[in-house]
């Protein structure tokens, strides 16, 4: 009987294959546009002028609307003496390839944009519209929100700055309202010797709690601090460094607490929807006549149920008597501080960038970046963002792993 031999192709080997290895690209030039914010209360503007000088001595062209930085201080001359282009049309500015803004996209903006841009901005995602996604997602744009960059360490480092901004803001607005000069019971925050220490509530154990906590202490206030969360409460006061007044939000006694207050700061955070309402109207009308509310949560709805959103223009209202400060993005009224702490983040990124060979390779080789963009060229990669909106939702890693 005879036998057959298994076929073998010729083409067919088994040797041992050398290694290849991913070679960065080499260095790309960045053309960075910078336009003027024209949405209300934004008087931010997203790089310094010492933030432009280093990248424009780095080989990148940096293009600023006129006016752009008036807001925080800086005018048209400092950013031409850092390097930069002063242009005079807003559609010149949309012409860079990278857009980097201290406010999210408009719709009249959405218009200006070019095909396979890349742009750098907070997100809002209270306040977005599905018109804007459709038009971005049409002119395939690659973005990334302040909001959800992480830094190396897994931390959102431009939220925390603006969190720390306006946590030490807080009692300094507190004390402004406080005074007899703005219609307040003429209380000074702290108090002095031989009277007794200003009484402050601070509802959040976050960043903005412990920044407004800390603040409110060097001022010689009287600090207690509700929080749902243990693990927040023992982190602030390790922070701190010595033991406060803490409690979780019990209504019972946070109604008593807030009866005899001077000060009342809604600090608490949201995991991507509505801040918890913690103070009904009826606390409030129990509140002491010409104390103040500071509500930081009304970026997301506010936590007293009497907060309604005022703005720098005419930040206050009053009911039962009570002074209400619910003014969003109060960062935006410490605009030079607000301004250089998003520099110090975003142009060590863009130089980065430019080292990896441009915007789609920074994201292959660094991972924590992932988590800030919101749309890779047209395709929708936040997941919240597509479920609110009806839209469909494409994970970024697979994106990434498909052009490689």
């Amino acid at each position: 009987m005879a036998t057959t031999k298994p076929f073998v192709s010729p083409s067919l080997s088994y040797e041992t294959l050398e290694e290849t290895l991913d070679v960065k690209p080499k260095k790309d030039q960045l053309f960075i546009g910078i336009p003027k914010e024209d949405s209300f209360n934004e008087n931010r503007i997203a790089l310094t002028p010492d933030a432009v000088s280093v990248i424009v001595a780095n080989g990148h062209d940096v293009w600023v609307e006129t006016n752009a930085g008036i807001g925080a201080n800086y005018t048209d001359k400092d950013y031409s003496e850092a390097g930069a282009k002063i242009v005079y049309d807003k559609k010149q500015v949309f012409e860079a390839d990278i857009l980097v803004k201290s406010a999210p996209v408009s719709e009249e903006e959405c218009e200006l944009l070019k095909m396979n841009q890349y742009i750098i901005s907070p997100i809002h995602l209270a306040e977005m519209k599905r018109d804007i996604l459709m038009k971005m997602m049409l002119k395939k744009i690659t973005a990334l929100s302040f909001e959800n960059l992480k830094d190396d360490s897994g931390h959102n480092p431009i939220v925390r700055s603006m969190s720390e901004i306006a946590g030490s803001a807080v009692m300094l607005i507190a004390g402004q309202y406080l005074s007899n000069a703005n219609n307040g019971k003429g209380v000074l925050v702290g108090g002095i010797s031989g009277i007794p220490p200003t009484k402050v509530i601070i509802m959040g154990a976050g960043i903005v709690g412990e920044y407004a906590a800390r603040t409110a202490l060097a001022m010689g206030a009287s600090v207690k601090i509700f929080d749902n969360s243990i693990y927040r409460l023992k982190r602030l006061q390790n922070n701190i460094g010595g033991r406060m007044w803490t409690s979780v939000l019990e209504p019972k006694i946070l109604a008593k607490q807030l009866k005899t207050c001077d000060v009342a700061v809604g600090a608490l955070s949201n995991d991507g929807g509505r801040t918890p309402m913690v103070v009904t109207e009826q606390m409030v009308s129990n509140m002491r006549p010409g104390s103040v509310i500071v509500d930081v949560s009304i970026d997301h709805g506010g936590c007293f149920e009497t907060s309604q959103v005022t703005t720098h223009a005419a930040p206050t209202f009053t009911k039962y008597d009570v002074i209400h400060y619910c003014v969003p993005n109060i960062p935006s009224g410490f605009a030079r501080t607000a301004s250089q702490a998003i520099s110090n983040v975003l142009m060590p990124l863009l130089l980065e960038t430019a080292e990896d060979g441009g915007v789609d390779n920074i994201i292959w080789y660094k991972i924590n970046i992932r988590s800030g963009i919101y749309m890779f060229k047209g395709a929708l990669t936040n997941f919240h963002l597509s479920e609110r909106f009806n839209l469909k939702y494409t994970d970024l890693n697979l994106l990434i792993a498909s052009r490689r």
